[in-house]
């Protein structure tokens, strides 16, 4: 153990003026209870203690941090009152600080040599973190301290806190997590205890000031602090860098990929403690099956140097199929010896002056999806010890790989699309090799040609599915899924409070009170939401399992961690219930379309276009230009007319078969919108789809988009209704084609003798627009 003064900010913690000074007073309190409650031997050791300390008579007395010195064998016997029993004095990062200041007074061999980078050599070591910074975390701690003990108010500062510093002898980065504990802190008003309002403290720091502000409310010279933290701190630089590295793979964007990948490279040096080793990530990508290789260069590119861009794609796919069909490692400390010097494929690295070399298969879900290459250049050496050090970063490394191997399939695939409109599976595996040598071309920097794919004079029908009120049963739907858990979670907090005060509990009590006032007013928004599930995450569930370890898994516990773990899945409550219900109208809306858009091919081509909303939405195009050798007649487009009409009504008597199975009962009203001019479509790369040319036409696409919640002229009553079909028009010519089915689908009895003709409220820019309404049978 040591007895040095130790600043743990390296000298950069701004001047605090603090009443402060070590005591000794809330430790000796607490000792004199224990020992008068303890049962076993542990009783002895604590009345020993207390006889020491009543030896140096310091119980009630205030101690300088520069005169703490004097009280070594104390301090010894606070370690040994404080520390786990078994625990090894060399592996443990333990020490004693001064109240609210980064100053170390007492502490393990372990712990001064671990931060002697930080304080001893400021030229080796460079904190990370500002002046700036540490006072605001200083701050952060002090009010949090006294607000919690005199005031019995809690803020969301985190006892745990990171700090990250680079290393000048390695220049990469070193992470400690340190962990300050204030059960022996005091702190009292020094005259009378000031009130504040709690409503502008909170306001207060949600802004970037506000504990600057707070010096002037309550200034930290109305207080007095005595005792003393406890300070334990450990090397968490590989866990960090491991973080970073998975970080990348869910933060990254085409906008910052180049900045993500020197991330993970300088995330892997970090973890292997090497500057002068680099690295390179070659993911394995395929096209029907067969390697080729990829464009996006993370590292040094070494292996596409000497895998890509060396080699054909015909070589560099047999080489590729060669070893991922048996993939090993191989590691050399020298490639300039006499054994490597044998070995062919080694030939080029060194021609690129590499002189240590590594290289690992990397698996994903058992497998292979990429090699990372651990190399040096020139006189730089490792040894394969070091290669070791990457074990924990290989799963993140390989969930990077399919990231990438998804994007470039992804990336293929919308080359398919954007180039081709229908693909047949018998043809598909064609469709893959012209979309690669496409990209191959592109990236290669070839001279590449885009034809704008379009078609002129075809007739455009729209239909809408829509389940009614879906959104206002989802937001009802969560509403009471939160509600319920929120009462589970509360009488489960209550049951341990009842056997087991705590502050922390109560705290939880009271949040749980207040989110379901929000939610009894229906006041939750979509932040909120992910708020609340982060106070279940975060704050709630690890409490209450560190306390179901401490108990042994009690019942109450268990039934409350096993809810939660349903809660969790999604496979639980009423928003469960809505999504099976919405599910299930989707899914046989879909297959229906599925199956009928095969068929109506069978009578001329036409696209068919199916999108989902809340419910399923399409759009049919129809015209000569679909298949210029084969003539088209009206008849052609009547058909696909009752085709539409007669599929609605389908659809309605569908989805009202699904009733008595459906968790939450769910209607749908149909809609189609009747459009009696041709239009010209072409497809638009940016979005990947077809979409109307022309100013005309694109009035088309506007009304489409505004019809859906239109109501009656001069009513509340909205046009679309459950169990019903609506046809929207603007003149009568346009529902010419439409009557006749009307009436012929009444006589079959499939609609309803109840066909109304309506007029509709004027929207933005659409005045005049009419409408023809009738029942579904059946039902």
């Amino acid at each position: 153990m040591k007895n040095d003064i130790l600043d743990l900010s390296g000298e950069k913690a701004l001047p605090l003026q603090l009443d402060a000074a070590i005591s000794f007073r809330s430790f000796t309190d607490y000792l004199r209870k224990r020992a008068g409650e303890e049962r076993t031997a542990k009783a002895g050791i604590y009345k020993h203690t207390l006889a020491l300390f009543d030896k140096y008579q310091v119980c009630s007395k205030d101690i300088a941090l520069a005169d703490v010195h004097e009280y070594s064998e104390l301090l010894e016997q606070l370690y040994v009152c404080l520390s786990p029993p078994l625990a090894d004095e060399n592996e443990m990062a333990w020490g004693l600080s001064f109240p609210f200041h980064p100053l170390i007074f007492y502490g393990t061999e372990t712990l001064y040599q671990l931060m002697s980078n930080k304080v001893v050599d400021h030229e080796k070591y460079i904190v990370s973190k500002t002046p700036e910074e540490f006072h605001r975390s200083r701050l952060q701690m002090i009010y949090s301290f006294i607000l919690q003990r005199l005031y019995n108010f809690r803020m969301s500062v985190k006892t745990e806190q990171y700090h990250a510093g680079i290393n000048r002898e390695t220049g990469l980065l070193q992470y400690f997590q340190v962990h300050i504990n204030t059960d022996f802190l005091q702190v009292e008003p020094i005259g009378p205890l000031p009130t504040p309002d709690f409503g502008e403290i909170s306001l207060m720091l949600a802004e970037d000031e506000g504990y600057d502000l707070l010096l002037k409310m309550l200034p930290l010279s109305s207080f007095r602090f005595r005792g003393f933290c406890i300070v334990s701190i450990s090397d968490v630089t590989v866990q960090k860098a491991v973080e970073n590295i998975e970080n990348v793979r869910l933060n990254r964007t085409p906008d910052n990929d180049e900045s993500s990948y020197l991330n993970v490279i300088q995330s892997l040096k970090t973890i292997v403690g090497n500057k002068q080793i680099e690295f390179d990530l070659f993911p394995l990508v395929k096209i029907n099956n067969e390697p080729v290789y990829g464009y996006k260069k993370a590292g040094t590119g070494i292996l596409f140097e000497v895998w890509g861009e060396r080699l054909s794609p015909e070589v560099f796919r047999k080489q590729a199929k060669g070893y991922f069909s048996n993939p090993n490692s191989f590691f050399s400390h020298d490639l300039f010896g006499p054994k490597e010097m044998e070995i062919a494929f080694l030939e080029h690295f060194r021609k690129l002056k590499v002189r240590s070399l590594s290289l690992l298969p990397v698996f994903y879900n058992a497998k292979p999806v990429g090699v990372l290459a651990m190399h040096t250049w020139e006189d730089e050496t490792f040894e394969e010890m070091t290669v070791s050090l990457l074990e924990p970063a290989l799963p993140a490394i390989a969930q990077l790989f399919e990231v990438y191997i998804d994007e470039f399939n992804m990336e293929i695939e919308n080359i398919i699309k954007e180039k081709f409109t229908s693909i047949q599976p018998s043809v598909q595996w064609k469709f893959n090799e012209v979309a690669w040598h496409y990209l191959h071309d592109r990236k290669k920097g070839l001279p590449e040609t885009t034809e704008t794919i379009h078609f002129n004079g075809v007739y455009p029908l729209y239909g809408a599915v829509d389940i009614r009120n879906s959104t206002i049963e989802r937001n009802k739907a969560i509403v009471t899924d939160l509600d319920t858990h929120l009462d589970l979670l509360m009488k489960t907090l209550q049951s341990l409070q009842e056997e087991h005060h705590s502050v922390l509990q109560e705290e939880m009590i009271y949040k749980c009170g207040k989110w379901k006032e929000a939610l009894a007013v229906q006041q939750l928004n979509g932040n909120d939401e992910n708020r609340l599930v982060t106070f279940f995450r975060e704050e709630t569930t690890p409490y209450l399992q560190h306390i179901a370890r401490q108990n042994g898994n009690s019942q109450l516990l268990e039934e409350y961690l096993n809810a939660l773990d349903k809660f969790n899945s999604n496979l639980y409550g009423s928003k469960h219930a809505l999504e099976m219900s919405m599910q299930m109208i989707n899914t046989i809306v879909n297959n229906y379309f599925e199956t009928e858009k095969d068929l109506l091919q069978t009578s001329y081509p036409c696209y068919f276009e199916k999108f989902r909303s809340d419910g399923v939405e399409y759009d049919i195009y129809i015209g000569q230009s679909f298949a210029p050798e084969q003539p088209f007649n009206h008849f052609h487009l009547k058909n696909l007319r009752l085709w539409q009409l007669s599929s609605m009504a389908a659809v309605a008597q569908l989805t009202a078969s699904l009733l008595p199975d459906m968790p939450v009962a769910l209607r749908t009203t149909q809609l189609i919108f009747v459009h009696n001019h041709t239009i010209d479509i072409s497809f638009r790369a940016d979005e990947r789809k077809f979409d109307v040319e022309g100013a005309y036409n694109i009035r088309y696409q506007m009304i489409k988009k505004r019809i859906d919640k239109v109501h009656l002229r001069n009513t509340e009553e909205r046009l679309t209704q459950p169990d019903k079909i609506v046809l929207i028009y603007f003149d009568n010519k346009d529902i010419e084609d439409y009557l006749p089915f009307i009436h012929y689908l009444q006589e079959k009895g499939t609609l309803n003798n109840d066909l109304e003709e309506l007029e509709l409220e004027d929207l933005q820019g659409l005045s005049g627009l009419r409408a023809l309404r009738v029942g579904v049978a059946e039902l």
